[in-house]
């Protein structure tokens, strides 16, 4: 089964609630962006967000400039349909991230969970590519991964486990880490899973 095939039946046939992602208010996540000290009128997307509840904060926030990236149009149609004439403030982009190509860049580069998903080599070779081009000369870029302790597999995936350090060389040299934090998420079905999440400045040429 290709990725876009796993996603759209993930996202078809669970609900919100249920995933083992879901969180109701992605605290690390905003106080993460909230560090970056970007304006309201930054440029974020929101990489890998499905029907992820943090666009919903960020334009109660007063964010003007929001993007959401995710393989699943039916995790996109989820988000859509929650936020009713709110939506049509943020553009959605249907597509996998190894092969996305932007016309804009972005100041905010905020990823939960998608990267860790991202097992070969050249996968992660073209997510990164892709991010490098897609972030401002003065952006950041915010990144969760699984951390070292977690499961090794994630809604019937394998996933790689990172520690700050190896997200570091993971991404490249054009990003400078800036933070990491350690988390535990409770899932809905009451597991714990640690997290690491890092934020990142693009280094100055």
């Amino acid at each position: 089964m290709d990725r876009k095939t796993h996603w759209e039946k993930v996202y078809g046939t669970t609900a919100a609630e249920e995933l083992s992602w879901y969180q109701s208010h992605p605290t690390m996540s905003l106080h993460l962006i909230k560090s970056t000290g970007v304006q309201k009128t930054a440029s974020l997307i929101d990489v890998g967000g499905g029907d992820s509840t943090l666009v919903d904060h960020l334009l109660d926030q007063g964010f003007e400039h929001l993007t959401v990236l995710d393989i699943s149009a039916a995790a996109s149609d989820r988000a859509k349909d929650r936020l009713c004439d709110r939506a049509n403030r943020v553009t959605w982009i249907e597509g996998d991230v190894t092969h996305f190509r932007s016309s804009k860049t972005y100041d905010v580069w905020h990823d939960r969970a998608l990267f860790h998903f991202l097992t070969e080599a050249e996968d992660r070779e073209k997510y990164c590519e892709t991010m490098h081009r897609a972030v401002s000369a003065q952006g950041h870029v915010i990144i969760a991964a699984f951390a070292y302790e977690a499961p090794p597999t994630c809604s019937g995936l394998p996933v790689v486990c990172y520690s700050p350090e190896f997200l570091t060389l993971a991404i490249g040299n054009n990003f400078e880490l800036v933070e990491s934090v350690e988390q535990i998420h409770h899932t809905p079905g009451g597991n714990k899973q640690p997290f690491i999440y890092c934020r990142f400045m693009r280094r100055k040429p």
